[in-house]
C-alpha cells in the first residue's frame, strides 16, 4: 500500500470519495453491535455452566474444616477457596481474602478505609490536603473513575514495552507524600497487553515512598488469561517486595469474572499478614461474611491452578481466534499506510490502537454511526482526556466471528476516513 502522506491531494480526494461510498454501504447493513467493554461472549460463560450442579440441594455443603458455608463467619473466605486464589496469584493461602464477585468493590473498599480510617496508624486521606493516584496510561477507565470520584488528583504515567515509565514513577512516589498510590494491570495491562518486565516489578518492589501509607494496588485481572501456550509469568511482586524489605508496599487483586461468570464469580484480596490483619478487623465491621457457598461451588468446579489453566485453555480456544479476526484486519486493511499503530498482544482481554494525532473521537463517532459501538475515545486516561486523541480500546471478546469480521472491516474504513479528513484539513 502506498502510505497516505505520500499521496497528493487529489489522490487524497479520490481515496476519501471511495470509502465514504464503501462508508454508505456499511450503514445500510444496520449493524447493531456494542464493543465498548470487555465482555465474555455468551460461549465463553456457558464453559462454567456446571458451577450449578457443584452444590446439589440434598447435600449439607460444608467446607474442608467442616464449617457450614450456608452460615456466617470466615470473613476472609473459605479455607480451600484461599488455597486457589493463593495458587493462581503465587502466594501464601494465609496471606489471601476471598470475597464476592467483584474485585472493583474490592478495590473501592481498601481506599476507603484508607480515607476514613488512614492506614495502620497513618492520618486518613480525607483529612489531608492533597491526595494524588499515579495513573500508568492508557489504562483502566474503572481505576481513574475511582479515585477522580473521591477528589483524588490522578496523574498521567507514560507505559513502555516493559510497563509503567519507572523514572516518572520514582519521580512522584519519592519526592511526593501526597502520592497515596499507584494503579497497575501489571499481566496484560488494559488496554495494551503489556506484561511487566521482571525488572519493573523488582523497582516497584525498592521504591521508597515519600508517604509511609502509599500502597501499590497491583490488579492482576488477567494473570491466568494467556491466548497462547505456554502462558507467560510475572514476576511475583510480593516477592520482590519481601526481598527488597518492603513487604507491606502492596495490595493485589484479581477474580474468576473472566474465568467463570462474570458477575457470579469471586474476588480476592492479597496483602502482607500486618496489612491483612487490619483488613480483616474493618471487614468484619461491614460484613459478617461472603459468599461462602459459592466459593465452595468454585472450588469444586476449578479444583486447583492445574482446573483453572485446564479451563482458560478453553476460553482461549473461544477468544484467540477473536483477536486473530481483527489484528488480520488490521493488518491488512492498514499496514503501510503510515497512519495507524497498535498492540499484538498475547493474552487479556483488549487490542490497543492508536491512529493519527486528532482522530480517534472522529473514528468511534463514524463507527457508531453505521452501527458499532466502542470506548469512548479518551477513555483510556485520567478524566477521559487523551492529548492527543489517538487511542482507542478495541474489545473483540463479545461479538461472533462473522461480526467482528464486518465490524473490524467498518472499523478500518472509520480509521481511514478519519485520517484523510485530518490531512486535508
Amino acid at each position: 500500500m502506498t502510505a497516505y502522506m505520500e499521496l497528493n491531494e487529489k489522490q487524497l480526494h479520490e481515496e476519501l470519495g471511495v470509502l465514504l461510498a464503501q462508508f454508505e454501504e456499511f450503514k445500510l447493513r444496520g449493524l447493531k453491535l456494542n464493543m465498548s467493554r470487555g465482555k465474555p461472549s455468551p460461549e465463553q460463560l456457558d464453559l462454567s455452566n456446571g458451577l450449578f450442579d457443584m452444590v446439589p440441594s440434598c447435600e449439607r455443603p460444608l467446607d474442608s474444616t467442616g464449617e457450614d458455608t450456608r452460615n456466617y463467619g470466615l470473613i476472609l473466605g473459605i479455607p480451600e477457596a484461599r488455597v486457589l486464589f493463593g495458587q493462581i496469584l503465587g502466594v501464601p493461602a494465609s496471606e489471601v481474602l476471598v470475597s464476592g464477585n467483584s474485585s472493583l468493590a474490592l478495590m473501592h473498599d481498601t481506599i476507603m478505609r484508607s480515607m476514613l480510617y488512614g492506614l495502620r496508624g497513618s492520618k486518613p486521606w480525607c483529612a489531608l490536603d492533597s491526595v494524588k493516584f499515579l495513573c500508568p496510561s492508557p489504562g483502566y477507565d474503572r481505576h481513574f473513575a475511582l479515585t477522580a470520584s473521591l477528589g483524588m488528583e490522578n496523574i498521567v504515567i507514560p507505559m513502555t514495552p516493559d510497563g509503567p515509565d519507572m523514572d516518572a514513577v520514582r519521580f512522584y512516589v519519592e519526592g511526593d507524600p501526597a502520592v497515596k498510590g499507584i494503579w497497575c494491570v501489571p499481566k496484560f495491562s488494559n488496554p495494551e497487553g503489556v506484561v511487566y518486565s521482571d525488572e519493573v516489578v523488582r523497582q516497584f518492589a525498592a521504591l521508597k515512598p515519600a508517604a509511609e501509607d502509599f500502597r501499590i494496588f497491583w490488579d492482576n485481572a488477567y494473570a491466568v488469561h494467556d491466548l497462547f501456550d505456554p502462558p507467560i509469568a510475572l514476576l511475583s511482586l510480593r516477592d520482590a517486595c519481601i526481598q527488597a524489605g518492603n513487604p507491606d508496599l502492596y495490595y493485589q487483586f484479581a477474580s474468576t469474572s473472566k474465568i467463570t461468570f462474570a458477575t457470579g464469580g469471586l474476588s480476592a484480596l492479597s496483602t502482607s499478614a500486618g496489612n491483612l490483619a487490619e483488613i480483616e478487623r474493618l471487614t468484619s465491621l461491614q460484613n459478617i461474611g461472603p459468599d461462602k457457598v459459592n466459593q465452595l461451588r468454585h472450588v469444586r468446579f476449578l479444583c486447583d491452578l492445574d482446573g483453572v489453566q485446564a479451563h482458560m485453555r478453553k476460553q482461549a480456544a473461544i477468544v484467540a481466534p477473536k483477536f486473530a479476526v481483527v489484528l488480520d484486519t488490521l493488518e491488512s486493511e492498514l499496514e503501510g499506510l503510515g497512519i495507524a499503530e497498535w498492540i499484538k498482544p498475547s493474552g487479556g482481554y483488549f487490542i490497543s490502537f492508536n491512529g493519527l494525532e486528532g482522530t480517534a473521537r472522529r473514528t468511534i463517532a463514524l463507527a457508531k454511526e453505521a452501527g458499532v459501538i466502542l470506548t469512548d475515545a479518551g477513555a483510556t486516561y485520567p478524566y477521559g482526556v487523551d492529548i492527543r486523541d489517538s487511542n482507542i480500546r478495541i474489545a473483540p471478546t463479545f461479538p461472533s466471528i462473522e461480526e467482528l469480521a464486518l465490524a473490524s472491516e467498518l472499523f478500518c474504513v472509520c480509521v481511514k476516513i478519519a485520517a484523510l479528513e485530518k490531512l486535508l484539513s
